[in-house]
């Protein structure tokens, strides 16, 4: 993959872009940057302070505390060998992480994001369902690092959860439970001081707040380059698939988090595909994501 250089400015040149060969790309700073970013946002590497989370809740608060003092020197193993394969695959929820996608889906985003910024592909980047935030904070970072000041990076979300299933109009989310799930509700004042922390709350970073069915098909966004989502359930992807792939540059990205491991999800998108007609493969990232480029 090719990657920048530093300017003078202190950030990569978006023309040297096209000009980085792979042994000086894992010496670039904006490599270095970005890969140090990926690494904070998921905590690998932080074994020690690593905590996991439960569909109900914080799984520390009820249970993990007394084990943990019950097992104190076997906790950092414990994390290390039942919890950094699972966590690097976005496998687990993690207690005080910023994103829960895992290493590869991750790696997947920057690339998009590096290969429209290369091809100057036009279009702003939007992800769909952000939880605490983390892939639109390695979104912003992206741009930061190679001196893109034009695009703006779109976080939707309700930041209360999801939305309980509509099974008359919907019946493929009939035993769809996310709506359940308290960690999911994150709110939109933890999201945004999730930004602030990596320094990258700024005016490039929009929030569209409230139910897809809402907020997205009316959205003050011209263009596209690269869209993922992490909506769960097919009412919500159906919802986020109609209103923004039609804005969706061609030579751009969609990205797809949940469609190996949530019938739902799958169901949407193979339906809107179907729908639409749209023949470009579907490529896998890992055992649940997939994207594909927009040719037609």
């Amino acid at each position: 993959m090719d990657t920048g250089v530093r300017s003078e400015q202190g950030v990569a040149s978006l023309a040297s872009l096209d000009s980085v060969d792979g042994r000086r790309e894992l010496e670039d700073p904006a490599t270095l940057y970005l890969d140090l970013l990926k690494q904070c946002l998921t905590r690998v590497g932080f074994d020690a302070t690593y905590g996991l989370l439960s569909p109900g809740g914080r799984l520390s608060a009820a249970a993990y505390r007394p084990i943990r003092r019950a097992l104190a020197h076997w906790h950092l193993e414990l994390v290390r060998r039942v919890g950094r394969a699972a966590r690097d695959e976005g496998r687990i929820w993690p207690a005080d992480a910023e994103t829960m996608i895992g290493l590869a889906r991750l790696d997947n985003l920057q690339a998009c994001i590096l290969d429209v910024l290369r091809r100057r592909i036009p279009g702003d980047l939007l992800e769909a369902g952000v939880w605490r935030g983390g892939a639109t904070i390695l979104m912003r970072a992206v741009l930061r690092a190679y001196g893109d000041t034009d695009r703006v990076v779109w976080a939707a979300d309700s930041f209360q959860g999801l939305p309980k299933p509509n099974v008359a109009h919907f019946p493929a989310d009939a035993n769809d439970r996310h709506w359940t799930y308290a960690p999911l509700a994150v709110s939109l004042d933890e999201v945004r001081a999730n930004f602030a922390r990596y320094g990258l709350l700024d005016a490039q970073v929009q929030f569209l707040v409230g139910w897809f069915r809402d907020t997205l098909p009316t959205a003050p966004i011209a263009q596209l380059a690269v869209l993922r989502l992490d909506a769960d359930m097919y009412e919500s992807t159906l919802d986020a698939l109609s209103a923004l792939y039609p804005k969706l540059s061609r030579g751009g990205y969609v990205i797809i988090d949940d469609y190996g491991q949530v019938p739902g999800c799958r169901a949407a998108v193979e339906d809107y595909r179907a729908a639409q007609r749209i023949s470009e493969p579907i490529q896998q990232i890992d055992y649940s994501g997939v994207f594909w480029q927009r040719v037609n």
